[in-house]
């Protein structure tokens, strides 16, 4: 979303559910940060960061906060990455920080978000892509979770939206649930994308996989090509299929 606090909800017409004390704690927190941290610079890479916060993250969430500094490190070897950061958690929150250009914003940013049981809001990242890359182009759309809980067939229309503006979906799943796979891998198709799956012990395939996403965001597919290592490969191999 833009700089403006008032255009921080993901979906801001959305009907607001009951919070806690803590619960506004932490979103204030999320706020100010998300406010104070420094502008991208031009004629880099753009790439939205999108994760579920859900209770079910819990045991991986700490291990991503550590490995997006891994993926800043191997865009800033192509030319370097803008990122945004978008989660949800709860059953009406979804949030997205400012364009950060620097990894220890972001894991800030990331650090002081507690995950909170509830449902997916995977429609609600789809949006808010289409609605930045509407506005300045993204390089690509990285997306990490575990489960679905909305049609797949609402979520198919608007990653169809994000293919027809050329903003690739990286769709990484935590497990082996089958239906999720099959959700995931359809938004992937839908925009040009690429689907793998890693499991909660396996830190360093999401570390290849999240880089292997910021080379492309940050260069392209001849960066991803001259760049990148077997996770890299695996991502190209479906990349060049659709």
């Amino acid at each position: 979303m833009s700089s403006e606090s008032k255009r921080t909800p993901v979906d801001p017409g959305a009907a607001k559910s009951p919070t806690t004390r803590s619960d506004h704690k932490d979103i204030d927190a999320f706020l100010k940060q998300a406010r104070t941290i420094g502008a991208p610079v031009e004629g880099r890479g753009r790439l939205i960061f999108a994760l579920d916060a859900t209770m079910s993250r819990q045991p991986m969430w700490d291990t991503a906060c550590r490995l997006q500094a891994e993926m800043f490190d191997a865009a800033g070897k192509t030319g370097g990455l803008d990122v945004q950061l978008v989660y949800y958690r709860g059953f009406n929150e979804c949030r997205a920080s400012r364009w950060v250009g620097e990894t220890t914003a972001l894991r800030n940013l990331m650090t002081g978000i507690q995950v909170r049981g509830g449902h997916t809001q995977i429609g609600k990242v789809l949006s808010h892509a289409r609605r930045e890359t509407k506005k300045q182009k993204v390089g690509a759309l990285v997306f990490v979770g575990d489960a679905i809980e909305e049609p797949i067939d609402t979520l198919a229309a608007k990653a169809g939206e994000l293919g027809l503006l050329g903003l690739r979906a990286f769709m990484f799943q935590e497990g082996r649930d089958a239906m999720v796979e099959q959700g995931f891998r359809e938004i992937a198709r839908l925009t040009g994308g690429a689907y793998a799956r890693f499991d909660t012990n396996a830190a360093g395939q999401l570390a290849e996989l999240l880089k292997a996403a910021a080379i492309y965001a940050a260069g392209g597919i001849k960066a991803l090509e001259t760049k990148g290592g077997s996770s890299s490969r695996l991502l190209l191999e479906q990349m060049r299929s659709r």
